[in-house]
């Protein structure tokens, strides 16, 4: 600790105007040669300010990164104009645009099993996958964050960017390498194949909803409205989707993305649902033959499970069993793994942006995600409550329902 504490130093200056910012110069001058990482962990309108004071005072060097946190707009114009603001003291490959699911070790996992292993590449395509899911639940409500949340909700805040970061990567083609402009390349085509949710068919597509009073594992939980010591909100705490990508691969193979607070438990999956066998040749007293699910455990517990059928063990004649290959990376591995901002933040010193979003991902979620908003707000389709410690409103589980599928659980 005390060599830790002697190579800290500590500056104060206003983010607004020119007090403070000599001192900075001057504490960083022994340090020319050396890599800088400006972390703006701030609102996003003190962005541009902080931005113009780093280049007024000649703070950027060619070792200089500079980090960015959510939300970097809450539409396509306002995220334009964050981008202009920070491209105009920054070059692209200076900047660091940080999505924290994207350095969980499941989602680096994702990459690998598709395009290390022989095995799934091939059936990763509409002639063998059915659709796929992709949940992240939060157990919490909206705590200190009420007013940030208030004027975001949950499509803003989660789905245009961890939700969409992981659709591209189930989605994308197998990029030229591991290079960071190969697949954001990759993830950026995705993007402009989502199809567009005309307003007419919001209403069947997506579902809203706000969280009421209820109860979880830790007792009673208030209302969204309350927490905010509100009377009224229009804005989500859940929501669901149906999407679809219009490409060769993925032509009729349906996404559904859910995402909410306070709901049952705090988890974070994708599940990769294969199509059915085309014809069982097992007797009906054997049991159901279900399908093939690869599901990837972002959090609490990562890991990776592939359910098959196999025959239940012992001489009672043929019964069938739907089980998991299990593999728990707490298990698998004795060595920790780091956390997820731990990874990306080393990322940012060695200069790999891999898993950082580029300008034109960003511009094109918003695309995507633009037309869902107007359509919400031209149609007045309220979010529908629900009650804290619930899966969200019956119409998300009539979303999948209606084709004939469900949200996958766990049971085991």
């Amino acid at each position: 600790m005390d060599r830790f504490i002697k190579i800290v130093s500590y500056v104060t200056l206003d983010a607004a105007s020119g007090e403070g910012w000599s001192d900075l110069a001057a504490t960083l001058v022994s340090g020319a040669g050396k890599i800088r990482a400006f972390y703006l962990a701030v609102g996003p309108d003190l962005f541009d300010d902080i931005c113009a004071r780093i280049s007024e005072f000649g703070l950027v060097t060619p070792q200089t990164r500079v980090v960015i946190e959510k939300p970097i707009g809450k539409d396509l114009d306002s995220a334009r104009k964050v981008n202009d603001a920070i491209a105009r003291a920054f070059t692209e490959d200076q900047i660091f645009r940080i999505d924290h699911y994207l350095g969980k070790e499941t989602v680096q996992n994702l990459m690998v099993l598709r395009f290390g292993n022989v095995l799934y590449e091939p059936l990763w395509n509409s002639a063998h996958i059915d659709h796929v899911q992709i949940t992240v639940a939060e157990s919490i409500g909206v705590g200190s964050r009420g007013d940030y949340y208030d004027t975001s909700g949950a499509l803003r805040d989660m789905v245009q960017n961890h939700m969409l970061q992981l659709f591209c990567l189930v989605a994308m083609e197998p990029p030229e390498s591991l290079d960071a402009n190969s697949v954001r390349d990759e993830k950026l085509k995705v993007l402009k194949a989502l199809k567009p949710v005309a307003r007419d068919s919001a209403a069947t597509v997506s579902v809203r909803g706000q969280y009421r009073a209820g109860a979880t594992d830790n007792g009673a939980v208030p209302a969204y409205v309350d927490e905010l010591q509100s009377e009224r909100s229009d804005t989500e705490t859940f929501v669901a989707l149906k999407a679809e990508v219009a490409n060769w691969r993925w032509a009729g193979v349906p996404f559904y993305l859910r995402t909410g607070k306070r709901l049952p438990e705090r988890v974070s999956e994708i599940v990769i649902a294969f199509k059915p066998i085309p014809h069982s040749i097992f007797p009906t007293e054997a049991g159901t033959v279900h399908t093939n699910k690869l599901v990837m455990r972002l959090q609490p517990d990562e890991g990776v499970k592939q359910w098959i059928m196999i025959k239940d063990p012992g001489p009672g004649g043929m019964q069938l069993r739907h089980v998991p290959l299990d593999m728990s990376f707490a298990d698998a591995f004795d060595n920790r793994h780091p956390e997820a901002y731990e990874r990306l933040l080393l990322d940012v010193i060695r200069g790999d942006q891999t898993l950082f979003m580029r300008r034109d991902e960003v511009e094109a979620a918003w695309a995507w995600i633009d037309p869902i908003l107007e359509a919400w707000n031209t149609a007045r389709i309220a979010p529908t409550a629900y009650t804290a410690g619930t899966w969200g409103p019956s119409a998300s589980v009539a979303l999948i329902e209606r084709d004939g599928r469900t949200w996958h659980e766990d049971t085991l």
